[in-house]
């Protein structure tokens, strides 16, 4: 299923909605049906983004998963972070227009 981002200020947004719900999750928002990120949001919500830890596998991660054959590391793998760069785009051009971003409306 597919999660719709959408401000005055910029096109839509699709996102799969398990990531959607992560990312409004991280910036304290609930991830109902309807909802809005307000200007005054904005700033909070752009550093829990940006804060977000990356998913890359650590070197020690890997040798460990090349000893078990039933781990080994998705090196396709897309992180969350990398994942919330489009959001963190529509919140920054949002911002700088000082209008809202909702979603289920």
């Amino acid at each position: 299923m597919t999660f719709k981002f959408k401000s005055q200020a910029t096109g839509e947004l699709l996102m799969l909605t398990a990531h959607a719900h992560a990312l409004l999750h991280h910036i304290g928002k609930s991830p109902d049906p309807k909802g809005i990120l307000t200007p005054e949001d904005m700033p909070a919500a752009l550093a829990a983004l940006r804060s977000l830890p990356g998913d890359e596998p650590v070197a020690e991660d890997v040798a460990a998963a090349k000893d078990d054959d039933d781990q080994q590391p998705d090196v396709n793998a897309v992180d969350l972070r990398r994942r919330a760069w489009p959001l963190i785009q529509m919140i920054e051009t949002a911002q700088a227009a000082k209008e809202p971003i909702v979603w289920g409306v």
